[in-house]
């Protein structure tokens, strides 16, 4: 293995590209890295979709964004010109270090391609080769987030802060407290409701949720905030309509500007997603539903959650994409859900904290 000297790093690129929630769990190595390299350059590379996770934070110089959908939209000529344009960003820069945290073909080739001295990613088959600093992966037995440290630890980068570092700006924050002011929720205990997820199967059905979201509206007196993505309005609209009691939809809304709504709740009930992982990254405690993920693996990170799964069925965990019956999600009842509700209310002493309990 290669032996890095920290004052050859001046400049620094991480790579993580995809999904938002693996994004949010991947920068809890930005703090770490200014910590170390206080005067270096770090830049972040991921795609369009999580793009605002990474935007005006003060640890990154500069975010470079690839628009992977719309690259795939175009003519096969003009996809490979964007593809050069991006290989060009990159080797261009002249990056000391880089951390492929993606490890699929297109990252480890533009990891290679960067030519910086030091270029860190996880023993993954023939991608492998692009790196000359190979961290073994441990990903199928640890959390996503420590997963990451492992490459910081392999080139002697030490782990001062196990922080997700999400920015969110005064003009979002401002966004938050304007929604909270018009619809009178300062005084109120607030409950997010988070009913989407990236694939279906990680979905618990919508009528469980609008009987949990009345089953809460009557035991805590609490104002239900449905959360919702540019995919699922309709659903969000649904799910209000079957829920009998008020039931409130957040504003259309940037990914920091869902970060702001969601550092403002009181808890947050979630499927495993992005937005999980966001509310975990603004220090939320969330009541996290999980069927064919792990949430060993890919749970809401820090303390204070509460994870509710069908622990009898054989197959859960199954990382499927799609199932015939979604045993895992389909058998789990508002009972069990509540329960995982009420007991994370009363680990971290929430309503409480503002004197009210809750009315049974």
């Amino acid at each position: 293995m290669v032996k890095m000297m920290l004052s050859d790093i001046h400049k620094i690129l991480v790579i993580k590209l995809r999904a938002i929630g693996d994004v949010v769990m991947s920068t809890v190595v930005l703090d770490n890295l200014r910590e170390a390299f206080p005067k270096a350059r770090i830049d972040f590379l991921t795609e369009f979709e999580s793009k605002d996770i990474l935007l005006g934070n003060p640890v990154l110089n500069q975010v470079i964004v690839f628009d992977r959908k719309k690259a795939e939209r175009l003519p096969a000529f003009k996809r490979s010109g964007e593809t050069r344009r991006l290989l060009s960003t990159v080797r261009n820069q002249r990056y000391d270090l880089v951390f492929d945290f993606f490890g699929n073909p297109r990252s480890a080739w533009l990891t290679w391609i960067s030519g910086a001295r030091y270029r860190v990613g996880y023993n993954y088959r023939l991608r492998r080769r692009a790196y000359n600093v190979v961290v073994p992966s441990r990903a199928d037995s640890i959390h996503e987030v420590d997963w990451h440290l492992d490459a910081l630890q392999a080139v002697d980068v030490p782990v001062v802060a196990r922080n997700l570092n999400v920015y969110v700006g005064q003009g979002s924050r401002n966004f938050a407290d304007s929604f909270w002011q018009k619809e009178g929720l300062d005084n109120r205990h607030v409950i997010a409701i988070n009913f989407s997820g990236g694939w279906a199967t990680k979905r618990w059905p919508l009528a469980q949720f609008a009987h949990l979201i009345d089953l809460l509206n009557y035991t805590y007196n609490a104002q239900l905030l449905i959360i919702w993505g540019p995919e699922d309005k309709e659903s969000a609209l649904l799910l209000q309509q079957m829920a009998t009691t008020p039931a409130l939809l957040i504003p259309e809304t940037n990914l920091t500007q869902l970060a702001a709504m969601l550092a403002k709740v009181d808890i947050v009930v979630t499927t495993d997603s992005g937005p999980m992982h966001i509310a975990a990254a603004m220090g939320k405690p969330c009541v996290a539903i999980f069927g064919p993920t792990n949430p060993k693996m890919q749970g809401p990170y820090g303390k204070g959650h509460e994870i509710i799964t069908k622990n009898e069925l054989a197959c859960l965990g199954c990382n499927r994409l799609d199932c015939s019956h979604v045993s895992c999600m389909a058998s789990l009842t508002v009972k069990e859900v509540n329960a995982a509700v009420e007991a994370c209310i009363q680990k971290n002493n929430i309503f409480a904290a503002k004197g009210v309990g809750s009315s049974h």
